[in-house]
């Protein structure tokens, strides 16, 4: 690949960050890539893994780590594990526990590689002893300090102090030090005439660190604190960096939590800085900056090229390949006689401020004039200084779709450069997080559910706020022994942007009987390939709509829209609650269904990004609502319905499981004891005649969207080896429910902190359409696998054939009828669940009717196709009124998905 600079930055193609579209084919014969552990539990043939994107990738991003499941009872908790690639090479792995079925065997394991051995395309996990790393990842973990050394750099991290990392070290040279948080505060938006604003400057202060692994392959440092100013101290954060055997890449995962009031406390810029010492010559010391694709923007601080008068070729071409020049007194004397004469430029910034559009531009230092560089579409969120002794590589992961964001070097010129990733850029103008109207006369719970009928926003005062909101952003840094070629700039670029990730195919995964009911993709029927058919396009659907509405941006990438207007043609950005989805009727749990029964790449990336989003965004992490999400709105945090559906483990555990990501744990952990916030909010306030006084012993919970959020938090901590009291609130409340009469039909209970224990209260009927749409139906299916549990599961069965049922079979059994339901295409997964259980083939035939049917959903006779309109990238759907809800997408796909995995042979033709 050649040199890329200045105007050829523009001209190359895709995007560096766009992910790649290879899976597992996914046919009639299904052509999977792995054979599954059988019930023996037998590993001497191995499990067959490659790379989620094909291929083997360019360049690690430092290293890869991933989960693997095993079925239940197959694999000792002590099992040793060892890799080699297809061609048999022995590869270094570490492997740990994240979860364990009830008997002690294993669940998941987690597995990690280093940079020692170069990728291969593909790899087998088998029962043996791990190949041990030429040099393995050490950990000292001192008084002061903790030293991280991976055998080719070593990285110093003070354990208190305003210096997330001292000094990072290659051999005896220091590639960078002081690295620091940084945070610019101002008082006022700015955005009156006249207004008076105030500036301050922040700065990260390590207040503990905590090494959470120590090698041999892989070492995990956390480190938590707060930006500091004065006497003030706000947005507390966690940065975990990732070390991997023989790789001079750290990767660093960074969360912070905004704590501050909306209406004066407005981030101006938030990113992490390191000084970089600067050895070589002005002319030898390089900048370089990934654009678009495999463009590079490549220039010297003080360049020889295009003077007057020619050094000569051999020291251009030197320069323009960031190579040492040859030395100067091999230079044309009329070149280097006026060396001191050529300007130098110290300064760069590359700014992302849409995801359309990014600028370079450069000046000699501060205190003079900016000149333009360069522009172009989508950067690739990577830059690096240094020279052939040595510099910085460093980038953001989801540079141009997390954007408002930067990248600067500062102080090229002199002895030390100054790196800063900016997570908001400070040339973008503050972070606006005030509400976004002023209540429209909603002082009462009666005007605001005047309000919920007209814009179907819930709004309540005070509780539009983004108190306790956070946002987390994955970034790399490298310490390099020379300037990178143009190749391998775009490879770290690549790697940002995609981090490789290692995967089991669909038919390992589905042998392992997790994540409840699916399978993979089958087309060996007509009518299985129309609903293959149909799922395929709805994904492809909402994933362009995701480009082709930019939904993009610091706090918005990852969530998509709740509902369309087809008048506009714009989906329903400024009406209420049809805004953002916020997770409503778990698009999540869909988009990660969809990746694991086809394992194609964007799936994956598509429901990561959204799991980053929902977990941190449209969830409290401080604050009275702490452990609450947010219901969807205009604003991610605006809705005053603050519930556990929003906020619930489930939507979680695929990414963490799939990853290993720690940070994914921390949210889910939190959650263990999220049932405290019944103590602090009223979910029916706005409906409750009388006063709320919560009795901790006889709390009203629902056994819908409220206990499959606490059982699935529950379930998780239990599975990962946690508090056994999430074991027992999980088994106390099953059995309970199952104990009260009409059991899940009774809609809640009165509830008990304590123990988790449920008692009847009235009415002894109470169902709604919502009650199973939030993971009720996953949860369940998992631990009647898991426990067996046969009175919880009678009465699971009951509420599952009931549903869709007659109004004379409700009554029947529950003494009276259920009403007009709402969603039944929705709950067609339910009859099928009833159906696979019993082994009623009426019930089998019963769920494909009401699947076929469609009631708010899409039915049989619905055309699935898109168009596109001429000389533009939009794409709509033939009929626009049909695709007009998330909700309807997600939940025809989850019943598609469980029909055919529970009655697949009955799908009529």
């Amino acid at each position: 690949m050649a040199m890329m600079s200045r105007r050829n930055l523009l001209l190359s193609a895709a995007a560096v960050g766009a992910a790649g579209q290879v899976g597992w084919t996914a046919g009639p014969a299904r052509a999977e890539a792995a054979q599954p552990v059988t019930a023996s539990g037998a590993l001497d043939d191995g499990v067959q893994l490659r790379w989620l994107e094909g291929g083997a990738p360019r360049q690690l991003a430092a290293g890869s780590t991933w989960g693997v499941p095993w079925p239940k009872g197959t694999v000792p908790k002590d099992q040793a594990f060892a890799l080699r690639t297809a061609a048999g090479q022995q590869v270094p792995v570490q492997t740990w526990a994240t979860a364990y079925w009830p008997d002690g065997s294993l669940k998941w394991t987690a597995h990690a590689i280093g940079a020692e051995v170069a990728p291969a395309e593909q790899y087998v996990l088998t029962a043996g002893q791990p190949a041990a790393p030429a040099a393995a990842v050490t950990v000292k973990d001192g008084d002061d300090q903790v030293e991280v050394s991976t055998g080719v750099i070593r990285c110093l991290i003070p354990k208190k102090g305003d210096r997330l990392v001292s000094a990072i070290l290659r051999g005896d040279r220091e590639i960078a030090r002081d690295g620091e948080l940084v945070c610019l505060r101002q008082t006022d938006p700015g955005d009156d005439e006249g207004g008076s604003v105030k500036k301050e400057r922040f700065t990260g202060r390590t207040e503990k660190v905590t090494v959470e692994q120590s090698g041999p392959v892989r070492a995990v440092v956390r480190i938590d604190g707060a930006h500091r100013h004065g006497n003030r101290s706000w947005l507390p954060f966690t940065v975990r960096l990732y070390f991997y055997a023989g790789s001079d890449g750290i990767r660093a995962v960074h969360s912070f939590v905004y704590d501050g009031d909306e209406k004066e406390d407005f981030i101006r810029g938030l990113g992490i800085r390191f000084k970089v010492p600067m050895r070589d010559e002005l002319y030898n010391r390089h900048v370089r900056f990934a654009g678009t694709g495999d463009g590079v923007l490549a220039e010297a601080v003080r360049g020889i090229t295009g003077l007057r008068r020619d050094p000569g070729a051999a020291v251009r071409q030197a320069q323009v390949a960031g190579q040492a020049t040859p030395p100067v007194a091999t230079w044309d004397t009329r070149v280097s006689s006026r060396l001191h004469l050529i300007p130098a430029f110290g300064d760069y910034s590359l700014r992302q401020l849409t995801a359309d559009g990014f600028q370079i531009r450069k000046r000699t230092k501060s205190g003079h004039g900016w000149i333009p560089v360069d522009a172009g579409g989508r950067a690739g969120g990577l830059g690096y200084v240094g020279g052939p002794t040595g510099g910085f590589a460093f980038g953001m992961r989801n540079f141009w779709q997390l954007h408002p964001s930067q990248l600067d070097i500062r102080g090229a010129a002199g002895d030390n450069a100054e790196i800063t990733v900016w997570l908001w850029s400070p040339d973008a103008g503050p972070m606006d997080l005030r509400f976004y109207h002023d209540g429209m006369g909603q002082d009462t719970y009666a005007e605001q559910l005047e309000g919920l009928e007209i814009t179907y926003e819930d709004y309540e005062p005070g509780f539009g706020t983004p108190y306790g909101i956070a946002r987390t952003t994955e970034l790399m840094f490298w310490a390099l022994e020379a300037t990178p070629a143009a190749e391998k700039v775009a490879e770290l670029a690549q790697a940002v942007q995609t981090p490789p990730l290692v995967v089991a195919p669909p038919a390992h995964m589905h042998a392992a009987k997790v994540f409840g009911d699916w399978s993979p993709v089958d087309r060996s029927t007509p009518a299985k390939a129309r609903i293959e058919d149909r799922l395929d396009f709805l994904f492809d659907f909402h994933s362009e709509q995701v480009e082709q509405r930019s939904w993009y941006g610091f706090w918005d990438y990852g969530d998509i829209m709740h509902s369309y207007d087809p008048d506009r043609h714009v989906w329903r950005y400024d009406v209420g609650g049809y805004a953002w989805a916020n997770s409503e009727l778990s698009p999540d749990l869909w988009l990660w269904y969809h990746y694991l029964r086809t394992g194609k790449a964007e799936a994956f990336r598509f429901a990561e990004a959204m799991t980053r989003h929902t977990g941190e965004v449209d969830v409290y992490h401080l604050g009275k609502w702490r452990d609450l999400g947010t219901r969807h709105g205009v604003q991610h945090w605006a809705d005053s319905a603050k519930q556990l559906r929003i906020s619930t483990a489930g939507y979680r555990r695929f990414l963490y499981f799939l990853t290993a990501d720690e940070r994914i744990g921390d949210l889910m952990h939190d959650l263990v004891d999220s049932d405290k916030s019944f103590l602090v909010l009223d979910p029916i306030r706005k409906i409750r005649t009388g006063p709320y006084e919560p009795d901790p012993h006889a709390l009203s919970v629902g056994t819908g969207t409220d206990w499959s959020g606490l059982a699935l938090a529950w379930l998780t901590e239990w599975e990962r080896g946690g508090d056994p009291i999430a074991k027992e609130k999980l088994l106390n409340s099953m059995r309970t429910i199952a104990a009260m009469p009409n059991g899940f039909a009774r809609g809640g209970g009165l509830y008990d902190l304590d123990d988790g224990t449920f008692k009847p209260t009235e009415p002894a009927v109470s169902v709604g359409s919502l009650g199973s749409v939030f993971g009720l139906v996953e949860v369940c299916s998992e631990i009647i696998h898991l426990t067996g549990d046969e009175a919880f599961t009678k009465a699971w069965l009951q509420y599952c054939r009931l549903y869709n049922g007659t109004a004379a079979q409700q009554q029947a059994e529950t003494g009276q009828s259920w009403g007009n339901l709402n969603l039944r295409q929705a709950h067609s997964r339910l009859t099928a669940y009833a159906a696979a259980k019993l082994g009623d083939a009426t019930l089998a035939a019963r769920a494909w009717k009401e699947f076929d049917t469609g009631h708010a959903g899409y039915p049989k006779t619905l055309e699935f196709k898109a168009v596109r309109v001429a000389g533009s990238k939009v794409l709509k759907p033939v009929d626009e009124t049909a695709f007009a809800s998330t909700n309807a997408s997600s939940q025809y796909g989850l019943a598609a998905i469980q029909c055919l995995a529970l009655v697949g042979d009955h799908l009529p033709a």
